[in-house]
This record gives C-alpha cells, structure tokens and sequence, in this order.
C-alpha cells in the first residue's frame, strides 16, 4: 500500500467528528480518482428517533432537484443498497425505469459512480457510501482494487453516524417469574385449562389463577395467552 494512503486511512480511523472524517475521506477518494463522495443513514426501520446523517459534496442543483422529486423513494441505486450489501455500479441499464434521474446524473458530472451499503442489524441503522467522477467508467478490476478502501471509510463514518444516535432508555426488566407460575405458564401453553392444571399440580383452581395473574402482572400483558407468549418469546418457557 502506498505511503499516503496508509497514512491518510490512520489519520480517519483516530478521527472521532464525522464532518472531520468525511473530508478526510473526500481527499482520501479524490485521490483515488472520484470528484465526489457522499455517506448517508436511515434507519431501516424508520425509527422516528433516528437522526439520519447525509455527507456529501455533489453539486447543490444535483442536491436540490434530488430532494424536492424526492428521488430518494425511486433511487434504484438506494433500492438496491436496502437489500443487498453488494456494490452496485450506476449504469444506463439500472435507471432504465427512472431515466429522467439517469439524465440529470450526466447532467450534472456524476453518471460514472458505485455504491456500497452497510447494514448494521443491531442497531437497525444502515449507511450507503457513493462515489463517482465525470469522466471514465468504472471497470470491474478498478472496483476490485478500490473495494477494502470503501469499506473501512463506510464502516468509520457509520461507527460515527452511530454514536450520534439518540441514547435508547433500556426498558427495566421484569421481576423473575417463580417456580409455580412457571409450571402453570407451560401447562396453559399446552392447552390445559385452570382445572386440569389445578389436578395436576393439587392445587386449588382458585390458586392457579392466582399464579395466572401474578404471571400478567410481572410480564405487564393484558391476559393469560399474552403471558403465555411473552413467557415462551422470553425463553423462560
């Protein structure tokens, strides 16, 4: 690896401020060959407590008309990075249904690009990292060798997208369930009803609803099946 590309990747991966490391980044790319870097997030399941991040330095008409079509919903290129972790390459083939969009990428300097996502499963938090050029389409071998590049920078300014997240409050635990509401959850997971369960374990049917309701009360459900269910999901049971 070349000296000022080991450097320059050393230098991101101890910059904590995402607006820092994007343009380290930006440099880093340029001198790879590609005019234009763009990092952006969303949630993948559309959390209304995410704080979406959007990096990029494409020209401010590209950036305009992107957002007022609201392009974003019939991107193919953000469709593809939803489901796939693959880099996709922009081409006229993969705008075919939207070829206006294809256009204005030519239009505006930036029909020659590929995208990378990352899906972080954990915290529900995707990223897509674009880059792209004027000139010179990009060949199969220059993907290859650019790839490990792209993913160290994605996952950096992810890790950092991720840190300005809004704190998730844990939610507190329920109290544990006792040995006899375990014993009656499984019994009524099994379809036996507070009689039978009450022959089984010789108790009164008047106690085993009495574990019933201790067992609702702790796993904060509304009824016997919904204790049952949170118990099973839980593993308790």
């Amino acid at each position: 690896m070349e000296i000022w590309k080991e450097s320059q990747l050393q230098l991101l991966s101890h910059t904590q401020d995402i607006n820092i490391a994007y343009r380290i980044s930006l440099n880093f790319v340029r001198n790879l060959g590609y005019k234009f870097c763009a990092f952006s997030t969303i949630s993948s399941s559309n959390r209304n407590e995410c704080s979406p991040v959007s990096l990029n330095n494409y020209p401010h008409d590209w950036n305009t008309q992107y957002g007022q079509s609201k392009a974003r919903e019939i991107d193919p290129v953000i469709a593809h990075c939803n489901h796939s972790m693959l880099p996709v390459v922009w081409s006229q083939e993969l705008f075919s249904k939207t070829p206006w969009l294809w256009q204005q990428l030519e239009q505006q300097g930036l029909a020659h690009g590929w995208s990378q996502s990352f899906h972080d499963e954990e915290s529900g938090l995707y990223s897509i990292l674009s880059l792209a050029r004027s000139h010179c389409p990009i060949s199969a071998y220059e993907l290859y060798e650019n790839l490990g590049f792209s993913l160290f920078i994605s996952r950096h300014l992810h890790a950092l997208a991720l840190a300005m997240q809004p704190k998730k409050i844990p939610r507190p635990q329920p109290p544990p369930l006792s040995r006899r509401e375990l014993e009656v959850l499984k019994l009524s997971a099994d379809g036996k009803t507070a009689y039978e369960i009450s022959r089984i374990l010789n108790l009164s049917e008047r106690t085993v609803n009495f574990h019933v309701h201790k067992a609702i009360e702790k796993l904060g459900v509304n009824n016997k099946m919904s204790a049952v269910i949170a118990a099973a999901r839980s593993g308790a049971i």
